[in-house]
């Protein structure tokens, strides 16, 4: 299990039984709920820097993702509409009534978006970071016959990446999180922490599980919005690698109230940038 002495002042970390599994959830604040979900390869420590300032307004709730961080590791369940599920437990067992408010980062935003398209009544607004969503341009961008993406497919590939990733994880780790972050963004011990995270094939297998439900996402998620927009505020938000309107113009068609914002950063945007993320988000959620 990971430790969690990262976890900011006035938050709780709890074991909650949801949807056939176990997830580790830190909740803490108070006000509107507003639901974090991390994306790969990381838990719900990317959070962390904005935490504070969030729990200002906001009952808070920030779970590690199914197969993810201290939470089980299920061999499956891993398509974004049942983790949508894992979501909806978690809100039930915490007595905590919706709408709420949810923000994702990456796959976070994946589950996000599936949950906002699933359970619209659950959502009152939407915030997608830095991530292409499954249906609507993750596809044709992984589609590596036309230059896209190569590691989707790799990562969906079974039981290879876990082979080859097994004793290579901080290797892994520290590379990916440089090249995609402003330099001095990561100290050794978040590279560390997110190392430890996913070391050993069963949880490198548990994060790559995300991706190998993608093309199933995908074909839920054009079934779902085919005739039904999305009816909350949705926000996009983008960074250095990619602009605000290679997430938001896929959506626009789907989607009754669509902005979208762009960082100064790398993929990371909460914790390279936490002011200007807590800021746009909370004018967002105001």
């Amino acid at each position: 299990m990971t430790t969690s002495d990262w976890v900011p002042e006035n938050y709780e970390i709890r074991r909650i039984p949801t949807n056939g599994t176990e997830l580790s959830v830190a909740v803490g604040g108070s006000g509107p709920v507003l639901v974090l979900l991390h994306g790969w390869p990381q838990t719900s420590r990317a959070w962390a820097r904005v935490m504070p300032d969030l729990a200002e307004r906001h009952t808070v709730v920030v779970p590690d993702l199914r197969g993810t961080g201290a939470s089980d590791r299920p061999e499956t369940g891993y398509t974004k509409t049942n983790q949508a599920r894992d979501m909806r437990g978690i809100l039930k067992e915490l007595g905590l009534a919706g709408p709420v408010a949810v923000a994702g980062h990456d796959i976070g935003a994946m589950v996000a978006l599936a949950w906002a398209a699933a359970y619209p009544e659950d959502v009152s607004r939407l915030i997608l970071v830095d991530a292409l969503m499954p249906g609507f341009g993750l596809e044709e961008a992984m589609n590596v016959a036309e230059g896209g993406m190569w590691h989707f497919g790799f990562f969906m590939t079974p039981h290879i990446p876990e082979m080859l990733f097994d004793g290579h994880e901080l290797e892994f780790i520290t590379a990916t999180f440089t090249a995609l972050s402003n330099p001095g963004t990561f100290s050794p011990d978040d590279l560390a922490a997110y190392t430890e995270a996913y070391t050993g094939r069963d949880r490198l297998r548990g994060g790559f599980e995300h991706y190998r439900a993608l093309l199933e996402d995908g074909r839920e998620n054009r079934a779902l919005l085919a005739d039904r927009p999305l009816p909350m505020p949705v926000l996009t938000i983008g960074s250095g690698t990619h602009s605000g309107t290679t997430y938001a113009d896929p959506l626009s068609a789907h989607t009754k109230s669509l902005r979208s914002e762009v960082a100064s950063t790398g993929h990371f945007v909460a914790e390279e940038d936490p002011r200007w993320f807590i800021k746009v988000a909370t004018e967002f959620l105001a």
